[in-house]
């Protein structure tokens, strides 16, 4: 059955969308990392630290959730900002003097429909913050290589990009059939298969299929 959601967008070209990145206002100094992942499919970065800079890190700053819950630390968004510019001129300090430390992640669980509790990671601010500005740098290389059908943690693209670009091949094209698979946290699969089977399972059916 295909969801109720209007008319498809066909959004499976390989570009993506801007969206919330770290570097929304920060300069436009990737666009040569950009270039070269881009035009020079052998080349190796090795210096990109440098592009980790305050305005990087304030800019991932403003790209986070206000209301967000806080980490081990409990330091919430709004208290890091009382004193922003000093804050992330520390926190790049201690990133490039290799000083900085990431917090623990904290464990928190919500509730899911079947009445189980979906286990979830809540990183402290500081760490989400170099976290989304490190992000932003490594996109603009590993962005290049892509395809258009590819939907997941990309920058501009949602799961609901990715049911209107499913929606449109079924609709266009002869389906015969549409394989939904995932794997699961503690080593177990949806039926009892460990992680490594189920990845198994999945290559095999893929190679079936050509």
């Amino acid at each position: 059955m295909v969801e109720g959601r209007g008319l498809p967008k066909a959004n499976a070209a390989s570009n993506t969308r801007p969206g919330p990145r770290a570097g929304q206002g920060a300069p436009s100094a990737l666009d040569r990392v950009r270039r070269i992942a881009q035009h020079e499919r052998d080349a190796k970065f090795t210096a990109l630290l440098h592009h980790v800079d305050v305005d990087r890190l304030r800019a991932a700053y403003w790209a986070l959730r206000p209301r967000a819950a806080p980490g081990v630390d409990g330091v919430t968004w709004h208290e890091y900002g009382l004193g922003l510019e000093v804050n992330l001129r520390d926190l790049h300090a201690r990133v490039h003097r290799g000083g900085y430390r990431a917090k623990p992640v904290r464990r928190a669980y919500i509730p899911k429909r079947d009445g189980r509790l979906r286990p979830l990671g809540v990183a402290a601010l500081e760490d989400k913050i170099l976290e989304r500005a490190v992000v932003e740098v490594l996109n603009s290389i590993y962005e290049r290589d892509f395809l258009g059908f590819s939907y997941g943690f990309r920058p501009g693209r949602s799961p609901h990009d990715a049911l209107d670009a499913l929606t449109t091949g079924i609709k266009r094209r002869k389906v015969s059939w549409v394989l939904d698979a995932g794997t699961y946290s503690g080593g177990q699969g949806p039926v009892g298969m460990s992680e490594g089977a189920v990845w198994a399972w999945s290559a095999a059916v893929i190679a079936a299929s050509r």
